[in-house]
């Protein structure tokens, strides 16, 4: 086990990157064979700079979760991995065979994603009830008093109402920001996309139809924009999956912008064999709920 210091010390930075960032991932030994040198609750949290803090014996078993947990930034969350005494991974059958393995839970702590939806109509309501009960952080955007409020966006952690460019162009975007524009024309949407195309964002999506966007895109790299950053707009927006409602709608682009963030493959799960680096779906522990 670590020493309160270090502990405290743990404590302190997971804090800190909920808050703020940088984001720093805490790995926990949840489960250790019969008398072995790494025991049930050990901690170790790994920073995006390689550099650590806290110990897993300093043997294989820390080598491998130190070079996984540099992995596990990417996928963001909980995952439960498994691994041999001799710091192999290994699957849970495997671990649950008699063979003596770990279980480890990794966990990504950083400030929680922003999602700026970019209007206030239908889409945008349904919007912001999703991305908050995903855990985003939901910023509204509209120059409509009536649709730019916190009544009607009680979920949403800031509401803006104001010119779309203006306030585009004050937004803080950093590569932990997801932004959909779903204005009420393309007028507004090419106006918003001007913005925020080249920014830092992890997702900008334009809602809109093939021929309107096509036109959109065009006319902003006749402008001049990068066209390597309007091209990684994501437009028509959204996952496939027949959506009609604007509740509908909302839901396939949420589920594109979860599939951004996370990696997903966007396939049916019972196509999909194995998740991430062998780890099947069943393993991933849901975020705040370690597997005991």
């Amino acid at each position: 086990m670590v020493s309160a210091d270090v502990a405290a010390q743990i404590l302190a930075e997971v804090m800190a990157a909920q808050s703020a960032g940088p984001a720093v991932v805490l790995a926990t030994v949840i489960q250790a064979p019969e008398e072995s040198a790494v025991a049930v609750g050990a901690k170790l949290l790994r920073r995006r700079d390689g550099s650590s803090l806290g110990a897993l014996g300093g043997g294989p078993l820390e080598a491998a979760v130190l070079a996984d947990g540099g992995d596990a930034f990417r996928r963001h969350g909980v995952e439960s991995l498994f691994y041999s005494p001799d710091g192999a991974r290994i699957t849970r059958r495997e671990a649950e065979s008699g063979a003596g393995g770990y279980q480890v839970m990794l966990e990504v702590h950083e400030p929680a994603a922003t999602l700026v939806i970019v209007g206030g109509g239908h889409i945008g309501k349904a919007l912001a009830t999703i991305g908050d009960l995903c855990g985003f952080s939901v910023v509204v955007v509209d120059d409509r008093p009536d649709y730019a409020n916190q009544e009607r966006f009680p979920e949403a952690d800031r509401v803006i109402c104001g010119d779309f460019a203006e306030v585009l162009g004050e937004l803080p975007i950093d590569s932990n920001t997801y932004i959909v524009t779903v204005t009420r024309g393309h007028k507004h949407d090419e106006i918003s996309l001007r913005q925020v195309a080249g920014s830092a964002a992890a997702y900008v999506g334009m809602i809109g139809s093939k021929r309107r966007v096509s036109a959109v895109i065009q006319h902003l790299i006749d402008e001049g924009l990068d066209e390597e950053a309007v091209r990684r707009v994501h437009t028509p927006i959204g996952l496939d999956i027949g959506a009609e409602t604007p509740e509908e709608i909302a839901v396939a682009i949420m589920a594109e912008v979860v599939q951004v963030r996370r990696g997903g493959s966007g396939r049916p799960m019972r196509e999909v064999k194995k998740a991430r680096r062998g780890v099947a779906p069943a393993e991933r522990a849901p975020e705040g709920e370690g597997e005991t």
